[in-house]
């Protein structure tokens, strides 16, 4: 059971690796972790078949710890920290793999106020206490289990926010996910053409992923009318999202990540943190709108941490999560797409394609996954070494700065694989120093 414990949640193969019986020790060992008795903690899960046994666990391993459970019912990811903030709650729970094909499930885990407990600040122990079986005694007063509508909340929220000037069509693929629920406070404020709106945890069509652009031909193809101002795709819990703009085409989700800032720095200037993979046009654009740019490494939970260590008001990330300080500083992909929609909306006839034009103004590699054999540290080691006269830093891997070009080689937590990105002024600049890290991390 020990490998269902990932960096940011627990995730596993239903009935192999996570069990009915494992949900339940799960239960209690949050609790135990949490301490205490009679504290509240708010559960939302997603369409899988088997969301429904493994809440049925997880909460009864709470309840006989003394916690009293909310359930939500059926819930997107950011509807769901919004719950745990919203209630004041004492914790919350996300039944969901994400974008992991229907075998798979699991629990994404949070604190008070949305406060992420990843494997560095909880999950380890949350493992340690299972296995150790040092559960706190059950309690003598079972907790209670309660209902909670959170839609008409979540939708309240969003509300909040300025409307477009002008309705827009937009093309939405649910991929049969948690997004049919986080799109629905826009109802109305746009006309949604759905694509695969039906709730089925068997993801029947495609993988639930837009960061993988072939998940995006069903989509493409309904844009092909021209019929559309944007398109938008949504993962399995709907915490991410990818817009392609009104020809279909894929909009990198870092210059996403400028778009948002503008009308998030319109409202009120403050920190805006980027992850360090993305476009120096992303640290630029907030710059010259007001902000404080500030680079983050990769990774939900580092991200709202750094978010509340600055009192940032957003963070983007290339994957498509993009982290709002209104909603409790965790994500809400249907804040991002109600974002967007201002910014084409006051475009007037300029389309969503030319509003980002100005932003590709780099030539990027797009990350380059290369599965190695030697040891990933000595190939960061050797990286450093050959750019002694960059500014280095190692925020998240190692990252060179020159003025025409950049670069930052990670490891991966759970693979051998070694991930560039890369960025220059030129296509050819860019060629020729991926061509020059590639044979390092190749060691040719």
């Amino acid at each position: 059971m020990p490998s269902i414990f990932k960096a940011y949640d627990i995730r596993g193969i239903y009935g192999a690796d996570l069990t009915d019986a494992a949900a339940y020790d799960i239960g209690r060992a949050f609790a135990t972790f949490l301490g205490g008795t009679g504290k509240n903690i708010v559960i939302g899960r997603d369409c899988r078949p088997h969301s429904e046994p493994l809440f049925t666990a997880l909460s009864n391993g709470l309840r006989d710890q003394g916690f009293n459970v909310v359930d939500l019912g059926y819930a997107s990811t950011p509807m769901t920290y919004h719950a745990g903030g919203k209630l004041r709650a004492d914790g919350s729970v996300m039944i969901t793999a994400s974008h992991n094909t229907k075998e798979w499930n699991g629990f994404k885990f949070c604190r008070e106020n949305a406060i992420p407990v990843s494997g560095a600040t909880g999950i380890d122990k949350i493992e340690k206490i299972i296995l150790e079986k040092s559960f706190a005694p059950k309690a003598e007063t079972r907790g209670t289990l309660a209902s909670r509508d959170i839609a008409p909340d979540y939708a309240a929220f969003i509300h909040t926010f300025p409307r477009p000037v002008r309705k827009l069509r937009v093309a939405a693929d649910y991929a049969n996910g948690m997004g049919v629920l986080e799109a629905k406070p826009l109802q109305g404020i746009l006309d949604l053409d759905p694509l695969f709106d039906t709730l089925d945890g068997s993801f029947p069509n495609h993988e639930a992923n837009p960061i993988h652009h072939e998940t995006l031909k069903d989509l493409q193809a309904k844009m092909k009318s021209g019929a559309y101002d944007f398109g938008i795709a949504f993962d399995g819990d709907a915490d991410r999202v990818g817009f392609l703009d009104e020809r279909g085409e894929v909009i990198s989700m870092d210059l996403i990540t400028a778009l948002i800032a503008q009308e998030v720095l319109a409202i009120q200037s403050g920190p805006v943190y980027y992850d360090l993979r993305s476009s120096r046009a992303v640290k630029e654009t907030i710059a010259a709108c007001g902000g404080t740019p500030l680079m983050s490494r990769v990774g939900h939970s580092f991200i709202k941490q750094q978010m509340r260590e600055r009192n940032a008001l957003f963070a983007g990330e290339l994957s498509g999560h993009y982290y709002f300080k209104a909603n409790y500083t965790a994500e809400s992909a249907a804040l991002a797409v109600l974002f967007v929609a201002n910014i084409v909306a006051r475009a007037g006839a300029t389309p969503l394609s030319r509003i980002v034009e100005p932003l590709r103004r780099y030539f990027p590699s797009g990350e380059i996954n290369t599965r190695v054999t030697r040891d990933p540290q000595q190939i960061l080691a050797e990286i450093k070494a050959a750019h002694p006269a960059s500014n280095v830093f190692e925020l998240d891997g190692v990252s060179v700065e020159f003025p025409d070009w950049w670069c930052n080689v990670r490891c991966s937590n759970t693979e051998p694989l070694v991930r560039l990105n890369l960025e220059a002024t030129t296509q050819a600049i860019m060629e020729e120093k991926r061509a020059d890290l590639l044979r390092i991390i190749n060691g040719k």
